[in-house]
């Protein structure tokens, strides 16, 4: 409550008290999280996929984030999470409605909602698939360009999407973060045939990853097979916080403490083509 001057006339007071009250009210509205709203929509034939959809009032472009390790959210239809609330992407969902960018935050589909989840999945005709869909969805949702983001496993999702859906009904460009480099199983994206990716790359990484999969000396040699691509990019990071598993998100390999800095950077980057 606004402290009372002993020589301020009652109106003013109220006048003040007012004006307070609003100016609180604003910054309120301002830091509430935009609503999530859960959208299902159908993709393969009997299979349906589930993501978090959240916009800002007036986005710049839309993407589609791809969390790592097994992938299945587990996304309630109140829009809580089963697993996966910490991973990088899936945390700093709000960071990137805040940067401008309309967010789904895909669940694994329909018919993968139990171990292993989207594991011997991610690279699949199927998820390509699922993947169309959504993109279908926000290209409609938002008359925008759609791109991919994926980090560490989701990595693996979103290069063998764009890959596959190349000649048509793929995304406008991806983004790569903390990405797999090294594999012990399956394909590691270096691995993947990235020449017949035809839309823009970013990739993302912390100096300091200490996930064996995912080293940074690995790094010029992922860029190099990005070559032939309309454009590919590099943004580096240092510094944060690394607890736990270096594989974890609370790692250097999930941008602990430098989650801002990094969506920014994203977002610029996804702005500028």
């Amino acid at each position: 409550m606004p402290r009372r001057h002993a020589n301020m006339p009652m109106g003013l007071l109220r006048q003040a008290a007012f004006c307070a009250t609003l100016l609180l009210c604003a910054l309120v509205a301002r830091a509430q999280p935009a609503p999530a709203q859960v959208v299902d929509i159908p993709t393969r034939p009997g299979v349906t996929q589930r993501f978090l959809y959240l916009a800002p009032a007036q986005p710049k472009a839309a993407v589609i984030l791809y969390a790592g390790g097994h992938g299945g959210l587990q996304i309630y239809p109140n829009g809580s999470l089963g697993w996966g609330a910490g991973n990088f992407l899936v945390r700093a969902r709000q960071l990137f409605v805040d940067n401008g960018l309309a967010v789904a935050v895909i669940d694994a589909p329909s018919d993968h909602l139990t171990s292993p989840f989207l594991n011997g999945f991610r690279q699949s005709a199927e998820h390509a698939e699922d993947a169309r869909a959504v993109i279908a969805w926000m290209r409609g949702h938002t008359s925008l360009p759609v791109w991919l983001a994926g980090t560490s496993r989701g990595t693996q999702s979103v290069a063998a999407i764009a890959i596959r859906l190349a000649d048509g009904g793929g995304p406008d460009g991806i983004v790569l973060t903390s990405t797999i480099l090294r594999e012990e199983r399956g394909r590691p994206v270096p691995a993947m045939d990235l020449g017949k990716i035809k839309v823009p790359v970013l990739v993302v990484h912390h100096e300091q990853d200490g996930c064996k999969l995912c080293p940074f000396s690995d790094v010029q040699g992922l860029m190099d097979k990005l070559a032939k691509t309309p454009k590919a990019g590099l943004i580096q990071f240092d510094g944060g916080n690394n607890v736990g598993d270096p594989c974890e998100a609370m790692a250097y390999h999930g941008f602990n403490g430098i989650e801002p800095q990094v969506v920014q950077a994203v977002a610029r980057w996804i702005g500028e083509r």
